[in-house]
């Protein structure tokens, strides 16, 4: 809950206005888990608040450790769903990629997540509790919104969560700290307008065909028409933006295909990251090599525009996003047929 909604769950069981700020001072600063340690609140009162509420913290069901250090933890979530966060430690920072819904709408055809379909938002509570419950918390520098689900297309519950680990009552981190990755959904301007974090853009193709051909939401969300909403924008000082850009090999991989990105994007502040492609099953999408990647990275560098190749992490590991919940809701459902 942000303040004013602990402030109205404080009136609800007849506690003062200021009693929020000791609950959000418990959630989020000390962390608890049981109402019951809120020892600055009377023992009445916290009975009360323990008949309408709950911490809601759950810890990971799931945890694979890759050899380079990187976790991926699954959650449980409502309905019987897993969610994934991935962990990813390095000398100089410690992230965590948070998901945001059950499956993705969006239906990308490179992404495991989106093959799964949608079956919900998760509320605020749901995608705190991957932060908070994570057995690392406390070593954490940074958070991406990159992991399971769009989170735009979640954008009541993400503008909540970020106001939660922003505010002074909350976590008081720098904006500076998270990134939220979108494909440019329906809520971008609301979230340029009421956040200063981070944003990354999925773009992945130079031109509207070919990214429809592997995004179909193209069509309800152009990438021209988020161009022209990102230029409106102030990206040179606080907030960062940067393009997302899986290279595939023999479709985006091109030396024309560099020379038009850089086109696209020369007017805008940013930072191309490339990206190799993790495999998944049934698509016949397969990664450039690194070479390629390294002539599409220098073109786009010759012609001034930041363009890094992002590090693989956690191959071994079920990398790519969505596989391992999949997987373990494909075992649930086995393990629950019944043998006539």
């Amino acid at each position: 809950m942000t303040l004013e909604e602990l402030k109205k769950a404080s009136e609800k069981v007849g506690l003062p206005s200021y009693a929020a700020k000791q609950i959000a001072d418990w959630l989020y600063k000390k962390k608890i888990t049981d109402i019951a340690d809120m020892t600055n609140i009377a023992v009445a009162k916290r009975a009360i608040l323990e008949k309408h509420f709950e911490i809601g913290a759950v810890p990971p069901a799931k945890a694979l450790k890759s050899v380079d250090g990187t976790i991926k933890y699954l959650y449980p979530v409502s309905g019987g769903s897993f969610v994934e966060a991935v962990y990813i430690p390095t000398e100089e920072y410690a992230t965590l990629c948070v998901s945001s819904q059950i499956g993705c709408k969006m239906s990308c055809i490179f992404c495991m997540t989106g093959k799964q379909g949608f079956t919900a938002n998760l509320t605020a509570n749901e995608i705190l509790n991957q932060i908070q419950s994570l057995p690392e918390a406390e070593t954490l520098t940074n958070i991406v919104f990159m992991g399971m689900g769009e989170p735009l297309d979640n954008t009541d519950e993400i503008v909540k969560v970020l106001e939660i680990l922003t505010s002074p009552y909350g976590y008081g981190w720098s904006p500076k700290r998270i990134t939220v990755s979108t494909i440019g959904a329906k809520g971008l301007k609301r979230f340029l307008d009421e956040s200063n974090c981070h944003l990354a853009i999925s773009l992945h193709a130079t031109n509207p065909k070919d990214r429809f051909s592997i995004m179909p939401v193209e069509k309800a969300f152009p990438m021209n028409q988020i161009l022209t909403l990102i230029k409106g924008y102030d990206f040179s000082h606080q907030r960062r933006i940067s393009f997302e850009y899986i290279i595939f090999k023999d479709f985006n991989d091109s030396p024309q295909h560099a020379i038009a990105l850089a086109g696209l994007v020369k007017d805008i502040p940013c930072r191309v990251n490339l990206i190799r492609f993790h495999a998944i099953p049934e698509t016949s999408l397969v990664s450039s090599d690194l070479k390629q990647m390294e002539k599409f990275r220098d073109i786009l560098n010759n012609r001034g525009i930041t363009a890094t190749i992002r590090v693989s992490r956690g191959e071994d590991i079920f990398a790519a996003c969505g596989m391992l919940s999949t997987g373990e809701i494909n075992r649930k459902k086995q393990s629950n047929v019944k043998i006539r």
